[in-house]
């Protein structure tokens, strides 16, 4: 399966960049209305509908929801990139809508991510809701999930450009992670199924981006929607979409997500994930914090009157502007860093720092 050639031929061309809200999905909606189930599921705190589309046939489900953080739209973008090929003439992509049943929630939370924000409109992390269900958003999740009954879930994130894959200085461009079901971290016959099913798509990515794919810690929390999901004894996993060089809208890595999803249900279809792989799992290397955007070395400072070489680190805040993501570079840390890396990495060897209004030391924010 020549994954390249099929997304350059069926991604979604109605949809880029990092903004991505019911508006913009609700157009593809309507074309899909004649070949899937397209459907209102509930409303937001704010009256918004949460949309649900129903795809295939087949006796395995599947499913799938996405943007429940809502400034975490990446994902989205592939799961319409999936739905663009299973909804081709491709003669593989018809044999997999036999085999499956796909039930995807596309954007959980739309009013966070109109506002391009984490949270709802109550300031409610639904991700930590699933058990007091408070939010109409987190009911309309598990309403869906009790009437589906899926065969496996697939809970879709982004993740923060400061993170790297073990102590190697590479992004963490996709994550995985198989939730524990219980306080004590063990490996039931649903949680083993949702380690293997990531070990398979795993392969599949190393072929592409080697040394970039990370494991999240699986630290147990009730909370989490994909604890709860685990504990309630269905397969779960965790996609988590990162940086990949140069990418910060995220067009390359939605490239890999979609090359993720793909391999898996393949994966689930050709029935080669009964064989317990936990090593290879485990062997993922772990998600860990060892990244800024922007790394400035060797700058001269003013610090109490004295000059003084440094190194001082930026991040990007991510900040809606005019229907668009913009990216403000803040300086968020200063010292000697030695333990941290950057994506993009500036020696300025010993050149004074100074700003507009002359003032020697840089302020963090």
């Amino acid at each position: 399966m020549d994954l390249q050639a099929l997304f350059t031929i069926y991604k979604e061309s109605q949809l880029s960049g990092r903004y991505i809200t019911n508006k913009h999905i609700q157009p593809i909606l309507e074309e899909y209305k004649g070949v899937c189930d397209v459907r209102v599921e509930g409303r937001s705190v704010l009256g918004k509908p949460i949309y649900s589309i129903l795809a295939g046939t087949g006796d395995i489900r599947i499913f799938i929801w996405s943007q429940m953080h809502g400034n975490e739209s990446t994902t989205t973008k592939a799961i319409f990139d999936l739905l663009s090929f299973l909804n081709s003439e491709d003669a593989f992509a018809k044999t997999l809508l036999g085999h499956f049943t796909l039930y995807i929630l596309p954007i959980l939370n739309p009013d966070g991510a109109e506002a391009y924000t984490r949270v709802n409109a109550n300031a409610v992390d639904l991700n930590r809701d699933s058990v007091y269900l408070s939010q109409p958003e987190s009911k309309v999740l598990r309403k869906c999930f009790e009437e589906f009954k899926p065969h496996y879930c697939y809970n879709m994130h982004d993740q923060r450009t400061i993170f790297g894959v073990g102590d190697a200085p590479m992004p963490a461009t996709v994550s995985f992670l198989s939730p524990a079901y219980n306080d004590e971290r063990e490996i039931n016959d649903s949680r083993q199924k949702a380690i293997n099913l990531i070990a398979a798509m795993n392969d599949t990515l190393q072929e592409h981006i080697p040394g970039q794919v990370g494991r999240f810690d699986d630290s147990f929390n009730i909370n989490c929607i994909g604890d709860m999901f685990q504990s309630l004894g269905v397969p779960t996993v965790l996609f988590e979409a990162g940086y990949y060089q140069g990418d910060h809208e995220r067009e390359i890595t939605r490239k890999f997500i979609f090359f993720a999803l793909l391999s898996g249900i393949n994966a689930i279809y050709e029935n080669v994930i009964a064989v317990n792989r936990s090593e290879e799992y485990f062997n993922i290397p772990q998600n860990k914090i060892v990244f800024y955007d922007i790394l400035f070395k060797n700058v001269k400072i003013n610090y109490e009157n004295k000059e003084k070489i440094t190194n001082f680190a930026s991040q990007y805040r991510e900040v809606l502007f005019d229907n668009s993501v913009i990216f403000q570079a803040i300086i968020s840390e200063i010292g000697n860093l030695d333990t941290m890396h950057g994506h993009a990495e500036i020696d300025c060897n010993g050149a004074e720092f100074s700003t507009d209004e002359g003032n020697k030391m840089p302020k963090t924010d």
